[in-house]
């Protein structure tokens, strides 16, 4: 079956979390999750602190990490090419991530440019991070549909893979922004654009809801999807999302279903059980 790569996102679950979480808890909590054996883990995020303020401690954060006794790899947002620059300082970052919406809505809300912008800003990105050493993950936000009426539908996911793959882009993660994916869509789009692009590493970002989980992720992996993020207890997800109910797949989920299917994630499941005690903790005080 292969090695299954997860993508752990502390990132994702506390960005969207008012109270600011000191910066020591953070690190407590991402140095746990050092510990688990996941392929890479989404950190934090070089992006302005009016706009997301729980991420203003992203660099302190990085500066306390001990990396000595991890093989996971470290990936960060990037809103800009500002964002990109200050990310490619550190050796220590191996990814960039950049979300690129296809609803037009969504970019102008989530990083304040058009489409035609952030494709600009995509290929500067793409420059920085070769000439750093780094490699880029682009995000195809609203990939699986939209709530603001823009256009949406295979054929268009399918262009904007072409375009993107043109541009050098090699890891690309379908995102379901607001949770609005079926297994029938996730099975046709995987199905489809994995063999046809096999140089781009596919990737699924799903949010879900509790009892949708499974049909998401089982469609996922068979139509070939190998790579798969998720946070601990569903934290965080998309804060625009209608339901509230909607938040990020829960790894542990992911973990149950690829152990079930004898997928190895190469987690360590003692070290996991920590790392879901230290969210607990963490969790419970901020929300």
């Amino acid at each position: 079956m292969g090695n299954i790569k997860i993508i752990e996102c502390p990132r994702d679950a506390m960005q969207g979390i008012k109270t600011f979480i000191p910066t020591e808890q953070k690190v407590q909590y991402i140095q746990s999750l050092l510990r688990c054996g996941f392929d890479s883990i989404d950190f934090g995020s070089f992006v302005s602190p009016k706009a997301i303020p729980q991420m203003a401690d992203t660099a302190e954060v990085l500066s306390r990490l001990d990396l000595s006794r991890t093989q996971s790899k470290l990936l960060a947002i990037v809103a800009n090419t500002r964002g990109a620059q200050d990310a490619a300082q550190y050796p220590e970052i191996q990814y960039l991530g950049y979300p690129f919406s296809i609803s037009e809505n969504f970019q102008m809300r989530n990083t304040h440019k058009t489409i035609a912008e952030s494709v600009e800003t995509l290929q500067e990105i793409l420059y920085i991070a070769a000439a750093s050493g780094k490699e880029v993950v682009a995000y195809l936000s609203m990939g699986f549909g939209n709530p603001y009426g823009d256009p949406w539908d295979v054929e268009i996911v399918g262009e904007w893979t072409e375009k993107l793959s043109g541009m050098g882009v090699k890891i690309l993660s379908l995102s379901d922004t607001i949770g609005s994916s079926t297994p029938e869509v996730i099975e046709y789009l995987f199905s489809n654009l994995i063999p046809k692009y096999p140089e781009i590493e596919f990737g699924a970002h799903l949010h879900t809801t509790p009892t949708k989980w499974f049909e998401k992720v089982d469609a996922a992996y068979r139509s070939g999807c190998k790579r798969f993020d998720g946070a601990i207890q569903g934290f965080g997800g998309c804060p625009m999302a209608k339901d509230e109910l909607t938040g990020n797949m829960p790894t542990e989920k992911l973990l149950s279903y690829f152990t079930s299917k004898k997928g190895d994630t190469n987690v360590k499941m003692m070290s996991f059980e920590a790392a879901y005690n230290e969210a607990t903790k963490i969790f419970s005080v901020y929300h």
